[in-house]
């Protein structure tokens, strides 16, 4: 017969596994936090360009609407720790955070060090025991319930709940090789496959292939993400760059998610992404200036006209894709042309293949799926005692500090939620497996 040596065990040293066991032992619960490499917070480490985007500060109804993978189902437990309550959170650990554009917020050191360091070093002090190099390979039930975990030292380590943070199979070489879909499954629960989101674009076009626009960058642009039929997935706005492949950049990556969502449910189909190659100005706006260089400038070539307004290879990819001479003089150009090229040059059209693999995504979607679990503690429908947080559950938001606010809420709530059930569960000994 096994005593529960701790009352609650978080799996996985990721943000939402360090916040999990820093609620879970501040609650009361003897906590242990298991790590399968030598080394937590690997991926917080190099998340934000290796500056940490530890929040975002826009207000919360905003917040959720960034987060497409099963936001709604985030409201309490970001109502419960809020992306306020993540700034306080580390100011009260002394680190300084400073908002940037778009409601970004970073450590004043740029440094993502500075909020692993202080992050791990809280998970010490509150007295978390740490168990490092130590692969867990599943999960141990009695009677539905949950009765600890096996590791690959230990038959059972048990625990009168555990919550689950081991992350999805993005960025693999920090830990996240979806470690827990096979426990999460063997005691019940329903896994969506995973798919990748945040993740570049991929596209066959001729200037794709022939890398005549690779290292581009477009500033500020909107992209409007169409399916076959015409009909408007998303519009995003940001930085898209062009690459060999096809679209990277924020605003490639936001539009990832209803590429791999769309090809889930119809594979194979060919969507398109349109470009506004200048977006400081509206369709008329740049039809009249065209129309006015020409009047002003007409033995001026259309080539260097179009070079004035765009970066000089996308105006030439604009006009070789119409069919246009690039040294036909403006004045030897009819309106007509001169419109089509206009409305080129802010519907720049752009079809897309589908994505990069997981393996290159920043985010993991699917996962276990939400429905399986209770929004107002993590914990699962389907296990007692057996709770959730972070990227290994079916939820996934955009890159700008959004996916670490879905961590550090939901593993505050897991942490919190899993002491809570430890303190009142009347947990009999079992056998040792």
């Amino acid at each position: 017969m096994v005593t529960p040596a701790f009352d609650v065990i978080v799996v996985g040293g990721g943000p939402a596994g360090l916040m999990a066991s820093i609620a879970a032992q501040t609650s009361g619960a003897s906590t242990l936090l298991i790590e399968k490499g030598n080394k937590l917070g690997r991926k917080l480490g190099i998340s934000g360009g290796g500056r940490c985007n530890v929040t975002n500060a826009k207000p919360l109804p905003e917040l959720i609407q960034n987060i497409p993978g099963n936001g709604r189902f985030l409201h309490s437990a970001l109502h419960r720790f809020s992306n306020e309550d993540v700034w306080a959170f580390f100011e009260g650990l002394g680190i300084r955070l400073k908002e940037e554009d778009r409601g970004r917020v970073f450590p004043v050191t740029d440094k993502a060090a500075t909020v692993v360091q202080a992050l791990v070093n809280k998970v010490y002090d509150v007295g978390v025991e740490i168990w490092e190099n130590c692969p867990v390979t599943g999960l141990v039930t009695d009677n539905g319930r949950i009765a600890g975990v096996s590791t690959h030292r230990h038959a059972l380590v048990a625990a009168k709940a555990v919550v689950i943070a081991t992350g999805g199979c993005s960025v693999p070489k920090t830990g996240s090789t979806g470690d827990a879909y096979p426990w999460a499954r063997a005691v019940g629960h329903t896994i969506v496959p995973p798919y990748p989101t945040e993740v570049p674009l991929t596209s066959d076009e001729w200037f794709i292939r022939k890398r005549a626009l690779q290292g581009l960058s477009v500033r500020n642009t909107t992209v409007t993400l169409l399916d076959d039929r015409k009909k408007k997935l998303t519009v995003e706005h940001g930085d898209l760059l062009f690459t060999h492949f096809g679209l990277s950049g924020p605003v490639a990556l936001r539009c990832s998610h209803y590429v791999s969502t769309t090809h889930r449910k119809r594979p194979g189909i060919r969507l398109l992404a349109q470009v506004d190659g200048h977006p400081e100005r509206s369709l008329q706006e740049l039809v009249d200036e065209l129309f006015h260089r020409k009047s002003a400038q007409p033995k001026r070539h259309l080539s260097n006209v179009l070079s004035d307004l765009l970066p000089e290879r996308l105006a030439h990819v604009v006009l070789e894709t119409l069919g246009i001479a690039r040294d036909i003089p403006m004045t030897d150009i009819q309106n007509v042309k001169l419109e089509e090229v206009a409305k080129q040059t802010k519907r720049f059209p752009v079809a897309i293949t589908g994505t990069l693999p997981l393996a290159q995504a920043t985010v993991t979607g699917g996962g276990v799926s939400v429905k399986e679990i209770d929004p107002r503690t993590m914990a699962s429908k389907v296990c007692k005692g057996l709770f959730f947080c972070g990227e290994v559950m079916d939820v996934h938001a955009h890159t700008g500090g959004y996916n670490i606010t879905v961590a550090f809420s939901t593993g505050h709530l897991a942490g919190a939620s899993a002491a809570e059930y430890a303190a009142v569960s009347s947990v009999e000994p079992v056998e040792q497996p």
